[in-house]
């Protein structure tokens, strides 16, 4: 499935494989980024866990199979042999919270700390049986615990909390995961003897049955520094660091998987390559719906409430700001990779569409490196919870405040629906115009010739554009100061818009609107031009999906 020189290599030299069945044909597991999101293939750092529970769940952990677990850690990270699968609808469920303590939080932890001094690095098997005892001496205690805590054990009791079950069904059941070079027959043995022990990976209902096998199949994902498909794998110290974790949370505590991210080539990508061309831009988005009353705004405040909204999700973050988040190098010179966008979604498009914002996306592309993506998740999740009571707003000052919700699962707008930006299309069009990254004179002065040397100019720097988001020289551009899609807002009703130049001075940048057509379809989501991560040069295809429908109806009541 991958035409390159890796994948006859992968044909013909010895692996160590491990394969993995689906026994009820679901794999249910939640993303590492977005609790509604399924995982799929089933990441290497996951498989890795379920091997290290099973060693440590023994009553006395085998040397040997420790042995096996810090060999399979140094191998680097696998290809992968994984189907096609579906998803399934995710809702939201309010279950009551797991393992609701009778005693006070207080009591709980000073129990905690002193099991931890007497009992050290001791199996789980020993804590359990030293907390059972003291807990039923606690409960002889009659007449001296609180009878209300009772209440906690029951259901209604109980407090709920949300939760989701994503969940996909593969084509096919079997997922394999091969390393370069044969294992040593002990070694071998042994991974298959921990493996015959794991009877879940993921979600509890995820049964499989896993063992090592001889051949190997079609690889799905390859390692691949150029891909764009981010995994989680373990690399040496994994087990020890899961060790040290465990010291930390006691398997109650919340707590994190430590990985390594690696990059994959996804074998589909690599076959649709051939048929459309990828920008940097493309990757995912996080999208927040106005609330009915704000989405008054025009698509001609983009810039303003791109800032404002980059401003409020960095108040949230930790400093230093990685350079992918923030857009900026240490010394403050422009990030030289591929950052974080924050992208005003205006109603453009569709019959009667009339400009208005309807929301904000937060795109992260997918080449983000590790780092800035994580601070970007845990910066969006404070804010969140800091805004619990009172909802999600941007504060704008003397001319109001922006209400708004962060959208989970499709909305209900079509024009907040990714899928409607990134539809591969051959034309693409400017919702907001672009901001040119160089200037290209007088367009609206001078003598005809002037003017038109001018035009010229800012079709090349359109060009220059798509160059930048490593897209090749379209085969038509044109552009202008009127829009080339229905409802978008003519350049002069922008503020204008300037950036900081090399000598500290700001640059006003030239704005307009652009249609750009290339030989082979783009993907999406595209923005173009010097202001693509605040809201300007956003494009949309022309190619939108055929059920996409409109949002007629967004207007506020």
């Amino acid at each position: 499935m991958l035409n390159s020189p890796r994948d006859e290599h992968v044909a013909t030299a010895a692996k160590f494989c491990i394969e993995i069945n689906f026994l009820t044909g679901r794999f249910v597991a939640t993303s590492h980024h977005d609790r509604r999101l399924p995982e799929w293939p089933p990441h290497p750092a996951r498989l890795f866990s379920a091997l290290v529970d099973a060693w440590a769940d023994a009553c006395e952990p085998d040397q040997s199979e420790r042995d096996a677990l810090e060999w399979l850690e140094a191998q680097g990270a696998p290809a992968i042999s994984a189907s096609k699968s579906d998803s399934r609808t995710v809702c939201s469920h309010f279950v009551p919270v797991n393992d609701a303590a009778v005693f006070s939080t207080t009591w709980y932890n000073r129990l905690d700390k002193k099991l931890s001094q007497s009992l050290g690095l001791a199996d789980r098997n020993a804590l359990r049986a030293k907390m059972q005892r003291d807990i039923e001496a606690k409960v002889g205690q009659a007449g001296n615990t609180n009878p209300l805590s009772a209440k906690g054990l029951l259901p209604e009791g109980r407090k709920k909390q949300e939760r989701f079950f994503p969940s996909v069904s593969p084509e096919s059941t079997r997922v394999t995961y091969c390393w370069d070079g044969a294992a040593p027959d002990d070694v071998s043995k042994t991974i298959d003897g921990l493996l015959s022990r794991v009877t879940r990976l993921g979600h509890s209902s995820s049964l499989v049955s896993c063992h090592v096998v001889g051949e190997v199949p079609e690889i799905s994902h390859a390692p691949s520094g150029d891909g764009t498909f981010g995994m989680r794998n373990v690399r040496r110290g994994q087990l020890s660091e899961l060790e040290r974790r465990h010291q930390s949370h006691r398997g109650v505590s919340p707590r994190a998987l430590p990985y390594t991210d690696v990059r994959y080539q996804v074998a589909e990508s690599a076959k649709q390559s051939e048929h459309h061309y990828d920008p940097n831009t493309v990757g995912e988005w996080f999208v927040f719906e106005f609330q009915p009353g704000s989405r008054m705004l025009p698509a001609s405040r983009a810039v303003e409430l791109a800032s404002t909204m980059r401003a409020a999700i960095f108040s949230y973050a930790e400093d230093p700001l990685p350079e992918g988040l923030s857009g900026h190098r240490s010394d403050g010179a422009p990030a030289a990779v591929p950052h974080v966008a924050f992208l005003p979604l205006p109603y453009v498009g569709f019959p009667h569409a009339d400009g208005r914002l309807l929301g904000i996306a937060v795109s992260a592309p997918d080449l983000l490196d590790e780092p800035s993506r994580r601070a970007l998740y845990r910066a969006i999740g404070k804010w969140e919870e800091h805004a619990e009571s009172e909802g999600l707003k941007l504060n704008l000052g003397s001319k109001g405040e922006v209400r708004m919700s962060r959208v989970r699962g499709p909305s209900i707008m079509i024009s907040l629906r990714q899928r409607v930006w990134s539809a591969p299309s051959r034309r693409w069009t400017t919702a907001t115009p672009i901001a040119l990254p160089r200037h290209p004179g007088s367009l609206s002065r001078g003598s005809k010739s002037a003017r038109l040397r001018a035009w010229n100019a800012a079709e090349k720097a359109v060009v220059a554009a798509c160059a930048h988001v490593g897209l090749p020289e379209p085969g038509t551009v044109a552009a202008g100061f009127s829009p080339f899609v229905a409802g978008a807002r003519q350049t002069a009703l922008y503020p204008a818009f300037h950036q900081k130049g090399a000598n500290g001075k700001p640059i006003r940048r030239q704005l307009v609107h652009a249609s750009v057509t290339f030989d082979k379809t783009v993907r999406g989501p595209l923005m173009l031009g010097a202001g693509r991560f605040l809201g300007l040069g956003l494009m949309r295809p022309s190619d939108v999906p055929d059920d996409a429908g409109t949002d007629a109806d967004a207007d506020d009541e």
